[in-house]
């Protein structure tokens, strides 16, 4: 079994040696979710919330230590991660609450005596999530699913694999049988066998398009289902009617939360010309205040990134772009996995940072002619995950909503996801949707059940 070490992406202090499973744990594990998933589907929605909610009391509880582990592991300012955990309780909370809401059986009118549709879990499913939201990607995943009555096999990113054992540790803390959810330390070989087992029904994966590509690419062999939420190159659009005394802030956190490290930040800011100057000067004086630290300490804004290839990756989208004639208004700097928050101007929409998905502190900041031409370039990319428009006239850009092909359109505020609301991308930036009932219809199947019978029947003994 090969092994492999965690590290502390601040000062590089090696945190924890793990071993990957054998392929008997492996087969092990499979069989036991299958075995969990037969039992697990019977039991009732007030026995299920029950465990969700007692799930949503436990992270709070240890939202502290929780947000530590993740800030140890992938280098999360502090105050991000405890941010970080209380989400998780809100979709855990949320999905007790609206889970047997959302599958009820649903009644349709036909010419049989009585039709409907049955709403039935689809069995175990893997989630090969990333770094960058360890606990949220996957309760946003897990808080539906088990609701639903499937169970949940997990490969997260090696780099969190202390954050992937809590998760399935606090689960079973909950009350949750062994087998809903379990944490697999396997390679990608071994992710591949799993996806081939016929006891593994759907795959969702959040990541990359690479990633996306071939993960879509072996469950399809296997006639499996995948939702998969990829990358993004959202623009946040400034046109010039906009509020700058009520959005500065928020273009701000758009790029930078997270040390810049999220699919759904604001990676290309559209500033229509006549508010250009004002908006740059002050969006670099906000910038310029953002103080980089020990990603435990209260006050730090930006932490480290990741890891230094991730950071060499993004040193390198930046320079390409300078030789093609973008200009470094502040910051550029990387050592290791420190980069400076950094401002671009002087773009060209066939640039690096204006096509590539840039994924760290990099703000590229594009001068648009006027509104027509703000839009334009905003839709100039192959990613299609959100868009941000700041305007004071919201009714113009509801007319003009078709012509953004994104998953999600955000009026004067940071695209983000809600427990309450539908989240995922078009074209490059995948395909599916996690979270409100949209996100728990995923892994469903939608059984249709016709009777016709010459006798009255009792359709209240049909309900789960």
């Amino acid at each position: 079994m090969s092994q492999y070490s965690t590290q502390n992406p601040f000062n590089n202090q090696k945190l924890k040696n793990y071993s990957h499973i054998s392929n008997n744990q492996l087969q092990d594990a499979v069989l036991l979710a299958a075995d969990t998933f037969n039992q697990w589907r019977r039991t009732g929605f007030s026995a299920r919330a029950d465990l969700m909610l007692k799930l949503a009391q436990l992270l709070k509880k240890q939202r502290n230590e929780l947000a530590a582990l993740m800030t140890q592991e992938m280098g999360k300012p502090i105050k991000e991660a405890r941010i970080e955990i209380e989400k998780c309780v809100w979709v855990c909370e949320y999905y007790a609450k609206y889970a047997k809401e959302f599958l009820v059986d649903k009644v349709i009118s036909t010419d049989a005596e009585y039709s409907f549709i049955r709403h039935e879990p689809m069995g175990p499913v893997l989630a090969v999530m990333p770094w960058n939201y360890p606990f949220w990607q996957v309760f946003r995943f897990a808080a539906p699913a088990l609701m639903a009555g499937n169970v949940g096999l997990l490969k997260h990113a090696s780099n969190v694999t202390g954050c992937a054992l809590k998760i399935a540790d606090i689960i079973q803390q909950a009350g949750f049988p062994k087998g809903c959810f379990q944490t697999l330390i396997i390679d990608h070989e071994q992710t591949a066998e799993l996806i081939k087992h016929p006891k593994l029904k759907a795959v969702t994966l959040t990541g990359s398009e690479a990633a996306g590509r071939k993960i879509a690419a072996q469950a399809g062999q296997e006639l499996k289902k995948t939702l998969l939420e990829l990358g993004g190159s959202n623009a946040f659009v400034v046109l010039a009617d906009a509020d700058l005394d009520s959005i500065m802030e928020t273009a701000v956190k758009a790029r930078f939360q997270n040390t810049g490290q999220s699919c759904i930040a604001a990676k290309r800011f559209i500033v229509e010309a006549p508010i250009y100057d004002e908006f740059l000067s002050r969006f670099k004086g906000m910038v310029d205040s953002l103080k980089f630290g020990n990603p435990m300490d209260e006050d730090t804004t930006i932490g480290p990134m990741a890891r230094a290839d991730l950071a060499e990756e993004l040193s390198d989208q930046l320079q390409r772009s300078v030789k093609q004639g973008a200009t470094i208004l502040t910051g550029g700097n990387q050592s290791g996995t420190r980069f400076e928050a950094t401002i671009v101007t002087d773009l060209a929409v066939n640039m690096p940072l204006m096509q590539e998905e840039t994924f760290g502190p990099v703000a590229a900041i594009f001068k648009a002619d006027d509104s027509e031409h703000a839009l334009h370039v905003a839709t100039a990319t192959r990613f299609g995950l959100g868009v941000s428009i700041c305007t004071e006239k919201p009714e113009a850009i509801l007319k003009q909503l078709h012509q953004f092909p994104d998953g999600a359109v955000f009026i004067n505020e940071l695209v983000k996801s809600d427990p309450r609301l539908p989240f995922g991308g078009t074209g490059i930036s995948g395909y599916g949707r996690e979270l409100s009932r949209a996100g728990i219809m995923e892994f469903i199947n939608q059984k249709t059940v016709f009777i016709k019978s010459n006798r009255a029947l009792k359709t209240d003994s049909f309900s789960v």
